[in-house]
C-alpha cells in the first residue's frame, strides 16, 4: 500500500503478524477471537493500519473491545 517514510501505511495479515511477532495463522486466530484491532477492507483485501497496530502494542495489546472502548486509533 502507500508508503510514508519508507513504511507501509496498511499491512496484510502476514505483514501485521510479522510486525507483532506472531505467525500468520495465529494472527487470523486472534482476529477471529476479537483480540486484535479491526482491519480495513480495500479492493477486497483485508489490511491493518500500521499506526493503529503500533499504538495497540504500546497500549499493551488489549482485546478489541477494550481497545475500541479506550478510543483506539480509528
Amino acid at each position: 500500500m502507500t508508503i510514508q517514510n519508507g513504511e507501509k501505511l496498511l499491512l496484510s495479515a502476514s505483514e501485521a503478524a510479522r510486525l507483532c511477532g506472531v505467525s500468520r495463522s495465529l494472527w487470523w486466530g486472534l482476529h477471529s477471537a476479537g483480540k486484535i484491532p479491526l482491519p480495513v477492507k480495500l479492493s477486497g483485501r483485508t489490511l491493518w493500519r500500521c499506526d493503529e497496530l503500533r499504538a495497540w502494542v504500546a497500549a499493551g495489546c488489549p482485546s478489541r473491545d477494550r481497545w475500541m472502548q479506550a478510543g483506539g486509533v480509528r
